[in-house]
């Protein structure tokens, strides 16, 4: 009895060992391939995972800033949607296209109305309207010159109307944005005051600790609307700015002459000034250049 028990106790644990190591050699790959499909399955499911996580916290921070945080995101949509109409407007108008009202204004002053006429007449650009308004009012003999100026500086200020619109309301959002945000925080610390007075002697940290973050969430989201929309307000204002300074130079330069090209008149070449005291006589020097003349004159 005692050999056979040992037998089978000698027996057992080989068949363990054998179990053990056909259990580990069995199971340690099954269990790679799950530790791989379950990453598998988690990057497959990672952007949708990320973006429900970020649409739940937009929805929390919405819920924790309140009303104020509701009404500068609709400020932020507003100011996109303005920004990017006045993208497409500046696109359409050819706002950057600088070289064909400067090669029309060169063609016209050498004296070539026609051609001029032709290159301006082909851009959208509103310097090369106004410069094709002002050639024709120049062409027209008949009327003054005056009159012309100022039709075409009515023009322009039209063209300049047109492209400066829309800029109120994004001044008024960048600057009513932080009162907001500023307006929704105040409000949240009365707020988490209250709650704090309401617990009496139980104060919890973690309430006025809430309700400030709270608070001061409503001015980080002001903060954040008003920032871009003044800094691209000032851009679209340049833009605006160095197109009228460009459209009133090249006017100017249609009724004027070009004086660095002028050339002194026939005689005149080499003479030199006469020299007159400020009364209006001539100096001594003068006189005395002319005596040896007078004197052969005699």
């Amino acid at each position: 009895m005692e050999e056979g028990t040992g037998t089978t106790a000698a027996e057992v644990p080989e068949g363990a060992a054998v179990t053990a190591q056909g259990a580990v050699g069995d199971t340690a790959p099954g269990a790679g391939l799950g530790d791989a499909g379950l990453e598998a399955d988690g990057l497959a499911g990672g952007p949708a995972g990320g973006l429900e996580g970020s649409a739940q916290q937009a929805w929390e921070i919405l819920q924790a800033g309140g009303p104020v945080v509701a009404i500068l995101l609709f400020l932020s949509v507003v100011a996109l949607a303005i920004v990017l109409v006045k993208l497409w407007q500046f696109q359409v108008a050819r706002l950057g296209d600088r070289r064909t009202p400067r090669r029309a204004l060169a063609l016209y002053r050498a004296g070539q109305p026609a051609e001029a006429l032709a290159v301006a007449a082909a851009s959208r650009n509103p310097v090369a309207k106004v410069l094709v308004r002002a050639i024709n009012g120049r062409a027209r003999s008949e009327l003054p010159e005056a009159m012309v100026r100022e039709e075409v500086v009515r023009y322009g200020g039209d063209l300049l109307e047109a492209l400066r619109g829309w800029f109120r309301p994004l001044e008024v959002i960048g600057s009513l944005a932080p009162l907001l945000g500023l307006f929704g925080t105040v409000l949240g610390m009365i707020s988490a005051f209250q709650q704090l007075e309401q617990a009496g002697n139980q104060v919890d940290p973690s309430i006025l600790s809430g309700g400030i973050w709270e608070a001061l969430l409503t001015t980080a989201v002001g903060l954040a609307v008003a920032m871009p929309v003044i800094v691209l307000l000032n851009w679209l204002e340049r833009r605006v700015d160095r197109l009228a300074h460009e459209m009133d130079d090249v006017v100017t330069q249609v009724f004027t002459e070009d004086l660095s090209l002028a050339r002194p008149r026939e005689g005149t070449e080499g003479r030199a000034p006469r020299a007159e005291t400020a009364g209006g006589e001539r100096s001594h020097s003068a006189v005395d250049s002319r005596t040896p003349a007078l004197v052969a004159g005699r």
